[in-house]
C-alpha cells in the first residue's frame, strides 16, 4: 500500500488561536499530530501551511513541510497545491490528517488508504462511528452520515439523519439508532485526480447551506467511500477546553 500523508496546518484560528504550536506535553500540537501520523504505513508525511512560524517549528522536530498560498478557502485545496508542488503523480493516495488531533491512531490512517485503494469506483473514502445517545443525534456539530449497501454515502448532514418517523427523538430509548445513525469522521483519503476535479468546481448550494465540502464531490457525482473506523478516534482540539483535556491525558 502506498501513499501520502498531508497534514494542513493554519496558524490562526477563530476558537483557539496557534493552536498547531500549543504545548502538550513538552511537544507542539503540530509535532504529536506528525508523530501519529508517522506511525502509519505512510511513505511521507508532509505539514502543509502558510506560516513562517509552524514551518520553522517543523523544522526544529524534523519533519518535512511544504509552504502554500495563504488565500485557500479549504483545507481540501491546500492538498491539493501540495500534491501540485510536490509532482504526485495522479493515482497517487493522499491521506489528510488534520493538524489539530493529536491523539489520531495510525490504523485507522492505514484504514482509509486501504479503503481507497481497493475501491476504485470511489474517488474518496471516509471514516465513520455509531451514535448511540439522542445528545449526538441531536447536534449540529456532530455530522451525521447514511451508508447505502455498497458502502458509499448517501448524504452528510447536521441535522439528524435518518429521521425516525415512528420513534421520537425526544424518546429514552435509543435503540431505533443502532445500525442507522453514524457521526462522520474527518479522516478522508484523495486520488490526486480528484483533488484536481475538486478545485476547478465552484461551491454548490448544498455545500454552501450544510458548510461540508464533501457535499462538492456529492453533488459531481463523486462516490464516497465509508466504513466504520476500526478504533475509536478521539475528538480534535478545537477549544481551550478540548486543549486542556488533551494535556491532561499527556500527563
Amino acid at each position: 500500500m502506498s501513499f501520502v500523508v498531508i497534514i494542513p496546518a493554519r496558524y490562526h484560528s477563530t476558537r483557539l488561536p496557534a493552536k498547531a504550536l500549543c504545548d502538550i506535553g513538552g511537544k507542539s500540537m503540530i509535532q504529536r499530530v506528525w508523530e501519529q501520523a508517522s506511525k502509519s504505513a505512510a511513505e511521507r508525511v508532509v505539514i502543509a501551511t502558510d506560516d513562517e512560524r509552524i514551518a520553522f517549528a517543523v523544522s526544529q522536530f524534523g519533519g518535512e513541510c511544504q509552504m502554500t498560498r495563504a488565500d485557500h478557502v479549504s483545507g481540501t485545496d491546500r492538498l491539493q497545491e501540495v500534491a501540485s508542488l510536490l509532482g504526485l503523480s495522479k493515482d497517487k493516495i493522499i491521506v489528510n490528517v488534520q493538524g489539530d488531533e493529536p491523539l489520531i491512531p495510525p490504523v485507522v490512517i492505514d484504514q482509509v488508504a486501504h479503503n481507497l485503494q481497493t475501491q476504485p469506483q470511489s474517488g474518496v473514502a471516509t471514516l465513520c462511528e455509531p451514535i448511540e445517545n439522542r445528545q449526538d443525534f441531536l447536534d449540529p456539530n456532530v455530522v451525521k452520515v447514511v451508508p447505502d449497501i455498497h458502502q458509499s454515502a448517501l448524504l452528510f448532514s447536521r441535522a439528524p439523519i435518518p429521521w425516525p418517523r415512528e420513534a421520537a427523538p425526544r424518546e429514552h430509548n435509543n435503540k431505533w439508532l443502532t445500525g442507522l445513525a453514524a457521526r462522520h469522521i474527518g479522516l478522508y483519503a484523495y486520488r490526486v485526480s480528484t483533488l484536481d476535479l475538486f478545485v476547478t468546481w465552484p461551491v454548490c448550494e448544498l455545500e454552501k447551506t450544510e458548510s461540508l465540502e464533501q457535499l462538492r464531490f456529492m453533488y459531481h457525482g463523486v462516490k464516497i467511500h465509508i466504513q466504520p473506523a476500526q478504533q475509536k478516534v478521539p475528538g480534535g482540539v478545537d477549544t481551550e477546553n478540548d486543549l486542556k483535556v488533551v494535556r491532561a491525558l499527556f500527563q
